[in-house]
């Protein structure tokens, strides 16, 4: 019992390091960024980055100011149907406010009627204004591309127009995060003869969840590959599993208890 907690705990310690940690919600207010805050940078941690509304960007930079945790933002996001100028004025807004990374939805709904282009002049005005020292993840909503080759086509559209990682899901639609998503994107990620990193995210709830994609990533591209520099996990609901999984592993070392 004492080994499959600590392996678990290991686990968790390593997913901790990646993960985005997400507040989303629609009823997110200031206090529950400064609880996101007081996550982020907790002594198990720190996480990778937190996420949140573009309206909070500015109070959690402020917050993680000297901190390794990364601020996140979303643009184009949930629907990506936004007109691109409103979708750069956004994005530029963000930045102004102390973002670092910018997770932009794929305009997914026309790529799946046959309209790349859309999507590609989307990721290219966006690349323009987010520079090379921060990070650009594009969430294509895999759960709403509904084949294989329409996931494979979008990720190869996503890494040609400029992306840092490509990112599943936007955790708003029926269907997030998949293995067999990930899967075809990690072999996009193979051919792409450029660093590009990935980010499952969606309905990611247990330690057990998250390893999937772990593992995924390891017999894919190598055991060293994924740290938070090519690997995230983007989750809200996750960050308690992973502490309770780290703190009974440390438990079961000291203590002996099962």
């Amino acid at each position: 019992m004492n080994d499959q907690a600590n392996d678990m705990s290991g686990v968790a310690r390593r997913v901790l390091q990646c993960l985005d940690l997400t507040e989303l919600g629609d009823s997110c207010s200031e206090q529950a960024i400064d609880k996101l805050i007081a996550k982020a940078l907790d002594s198990r941690g720190p996480v990778a980055a937190v996420c949140v509304w573009p309206q909070f960007v500015s109070r959690a930079s402020a917050g993680l100011r000297g901190s390794t945790v990364q601020v996140a933002t979303v643009a184009n996001f949930p629907g990506g149907t936004s007109e691109i100028d409103r979708v750069v004025d956004d994005v530029c807004e963000a930045l102004s406010d102390g973002a670092q990374e910018i997770d932009l939805v794929l305009p997914y709904r026309a790529f799946r009627e046959g309209d790349a282009e859309a999507g590609a002049e989307m990721i290219g005005a966006v690349r323009d204004v987010v520079d090379q020292e921060r990070v650009l993840k594009i969430i294509l909503e895999t759960g709403e591309l509904t084949t294989p080759s329409l996931i494979a086509a979008a990720s190869r559209l996503a890494i040609e127009a400029g992306a840092d990682f490509l990112k599943t899901s936007t955790g708003k639609t029926a269907i997030s995060a998949t293995p067999e998503a990930v899967e075809i994107m990690l072999q996009q990620i193979q051919q792409a003869g450029r660093p590009v990193g990935i980010k499952p995210s969606g309905g990611i709830r247990t330690v057990a969840d998250a390893a999937l994609y772990l593992e995924l990533a390891d017999r894919m591209l190598g055991a060293g590959w994924a740290t938070p520099r090519t690997f995230r996990i983007g989750a809200s609901g996750l960050y308690d599993n992973l502490v309770a999984a780290i703190d009974h592993g440390t438990n079961s070392t000291s203590t002996g208890a099962c």
